[in-house]
């Protein structure tokens, strides 16, 4: 929201509000009343802003429409994407729902002329390019490389930095869900009924499914290919930053995550930082996966892909697509080739494949 904000101020000046989580009470309350008495034109915010108290209301835009946090699990539990569409009806103005990856439902809608669809078929930066590469990390490992790094991708870092230019590695948060999985064939531990990832209790050595309850024990090897390599994902954000710091000890390295923003103006200051070329790697969450633009990032990795497959969660595989082409997007951006890379055991499925298509 930072970048945004800086774009509608420039462009439109002090009619421009801001309203999200972050601020308190007061200063909540100072936007609310400036738009109630039409001070402030244009609100921008996370999901709360969709109550402002505009009386004439124009238009509506939910940037990035699929995202699942348009949905609030607290008090009062409302979806913001639904609560735009029933206002978007009272006050008789049009609702813009924007994505590159819009999510399934609304875009079967737009075909069923339900919704009116909207194509951007040209790139917003022209000239810009890259190039996307599928490592599978199953090869790796039978050649001995058992960092979470493939060779491609630390060759790859090496070579842009030496350039003066700047990398983001992305690791999926989710990874502490514990699904466990084998790094030599692929295979995933599914629940038979409900075909969602099993997840690991160390207590009493139990793959135990959260959305029916059915249980088995965790065995040793792999079932399918008998190898040992077979144990869960946990490796998160602040275990890599540690890692790749140790592994370039004279590279700058950032870390943004829930933990590193939960200040006020946390995600500002790191973002700046990057944009002032302040660091050579950038590591986060999905927070570093969407709208930004770095026009010096020239590689993008995705480390352990397989995490967002292997949730317990039916839209599993549509989110992981929706976020790898964020990802993806990042890099390229600016006059400089860009290149990507998805690491992941199970190149082979088909949400991957339709990212790298993209």
């Amino acid at each position: 929201s930072p970048q945004t904000i800086r774009r509608f101020v420039t462009r439109f000046g002090n009619v421009v509000g801001v309203m999200h989580s972050r601020l308190n009470a007061g200063e909540r309350y100072e936007q609310w009343q400036k738009a109630r008495a039409g001070e402030i034109k244009i609100m921008i915010g996370a999901r709360s802003a969709v109550f402002t108290p505009f009386d004439n209301l124009g238009i509506i835009i939910i940037d990035e429409e699929h995202e699942h946090t348009y949905k609030s699990e607290k008090n009062p539990k409302y979806h913001a994407r639904e609560i735009s569409i029933k206002r978007g009806l009272y006050h008789n103005c049009p609702v813009v729902l924007g994505s590159a990856t819009p999510l399934v439902d609304n875009y079967y809608k737009a075909v069923q002329n339900q919704y009116t669809l909207l194509d951007m078929s040209k790139r917003a930066v022209k000239g810009a390019n890259k190039e996307v590469h599928l490592v599978d990390m199953r090869q790796e490992l039978e050649a001995g490389n058992t960092s979470i790094l493939s060779r491609e991708l630390h060759q790859a870092m090496v070579e842009a930095m030496d350039r003066g230019e700047q990398v983001i590695l992305f690791l999926n948060r989710r990874g502490y869900a514990g699904s466990v999985s084998c790094r030599k064939c692929g295979f995933v531990y599914t629940c038979e009924d409900c075909d969602v990832s099993m997840t690991y209790h160390k207590s009493n050595r139990r793959l135990i499914c959260h959305l029916c309850g059915a249980s088995k024990p965790m065995s040793k090897t792999c079932p399918e290919c008998g190898s040992k390599y077979i144990k869960g994902f946990g490796a998160g954000t602040q275990k890599i930053e540690s890692f790749i710091s140790k592994l370039f000890p004279d590279r700058s390295v950032l870390r943004m995550d829930q933990d590193t923003t939960s200040r006020k103006h946390g995600h500002e200051e790191i973002l700046k930082q990057f944009q002032d070329k302040k660091a050579d790697i950038l590591i986060g969450t999905q927070m570093v996966a969407k709208g930004h633009d770095f026009h010096n990032v020239t590689v993008v990795g995705v480390l352990a892909a397989d995490i967002s497959l292997n949730v317990q969660d039916f839209r599993g595989s549509e989110r992981t697509f929706q976020l790898f082409t964020q990802v993806l997007g990042r890099t390229g951006r600016g006059a400089l080739t860009g290149k990507a890379f998805i690491q992941t055991y199970q190149p082979e499925h088909y949400c991957i494949r339709h990212a790298i298509e993209e």
